[in-house]
């Protein structure tokens, strides 16, 4: 591990935490926004640098913003260990994660200061902000489904701003105690990047986690997807549901996995059909949700059965559309 930055001043309020990987473009738009916060608390900004090979490690060596910076650098590990780095070499009381692909609004920090100001600043506290999709993006009803409806986030899912679920911990736009995640790390046996910040948040509800949303403290996430990437994503996710299910049996079901393992596939034939269909329509203004979901729900099913073969005991079945529509929920 490599560190290089400022130290020994006060420690900061918040201390915000940038994992990144080969994402230089978009790390620079990030790090400006953090030099142009309007009134935000103290901070500094930790970046870890997960073994990029874009020459973030050299454009980070010659950064010299208005803020105090720690640079760090690993060898890709993933986002997990570069978290968990980060937060060991944080100085602040609350720890503040952004993507090194989410760009913040210039009032981003002070409104997520201001959520914790208006609820006591209780130490068990966690307030997410909203993610949206960044402007030069092109907005399509797949990415507003991807936003809203829970298979990416699901902003459009929270009925109560002030006891939000705990798999709505998304570490894009997130603020919680730095002593909670000294206490509980970040999970570094997830093979992908699914599930290891639910993983987190759910034993960080042993330690009374509150989660709050706070949707004025805004970023801009230039992440560009189609179906066939959020596909595979689908499926590295249904694999991770498999590591997520062996630390926490209780939730078996939450993650699709009864006592037997994986539900069976559905009709490959059948979601060929719906695959083709739903990529021709995709950058149409035509919102599909029940083929996205169909669709996706196939790849999740897939990487959960690849899971249970390589993780557990488990055979891949071939099933009915009856089958896959009892697992949607649809019926």
């Amino acid at each position: 591990m490599q560190v290089s930055g400022a130290g020994g001043e006060e420690p900061p309020l918040f201390s915000i935490v940038i994992p990144t990987f080969d994402r230089l473009e978009v790390l620079r738009e990030v790090l400006a926004a953090l030099g142009a916060q309007a009134n935000p608390p103290p901070f500094e900004v930790v970046v870890v640098d997960d073994g990029s090979s874009d020459g973030t490690a050299e454009w980070l060596a010659g950064f010299q913003p208005p803020y105090p910076l720690t640079r760090l650098r690993q060898p890709n590990r993933g986002p997990a260990a570069a978290r968990n780095a980060g937060v060991a070499a944080a100085r602040g009381e609350r720890v503040a994660f952004l993507g090194d692909d989410t760009v913040p609004d210039a009032d981003w920090l002070a409104w997520h200061e201001r959520a914790w100001r208006a609820r006591g600043a209780a130490p068990e506290l966690a307030v997410i902000g909203r993610t949206d999709w960044h402007p030069r993006l092109r907005r399509t009803p797949l990415l507003d489904y991807l936003n809203e409806q829970g298979l990416q986030f699901g902003f459009g899912l929270i009925s109560d701003p002030e006891q939000v679920p705990f798999n709505f911990f998304y570490t894009s736009n997130l603020s919680l105690s730095r002593a909670l995640l000294l206490a509980e790390p970040f999970d570094l046996r997830f093979p992908y990047a699914a599930w290891e910040d639910i993983e987190v948040a759910w034993r960080l509800t042993r330690h009374g986690l509150r989660i709050v949303y706070e949707a004025r403290a805004r970023v801009a996430h230039d992440h560009p997807t189609d179906l066939d990437r959020f596909a595979r994503r689908q499926e590295r996710a249904g694999y991770c549901a498999v590591v997520f299910r062996r630390l926490h049996p209780e939730l078996g079901g939450f993650v699709g996995l009864g006592e037997g393992g994986p539900p069976p596939l559905p009709s490959r034939r059948a979601h060929r059909l719906r695959e083709r269909l739903a990529r021709a329509l995709q950058f149409l203004p035509v919102s599909t949700p029940r083929l996205w979901e169909s669709v996706f729900r196939f790849h999740y099913i897939e990487g959960l059965q690849r899971g249970w073969r390589e993780l557990g005991a488990g055979r891949e079945e071939e099933g009915s559309d009856e089958d896959e529509r009892t697992f949607l929920g649809l019926d």
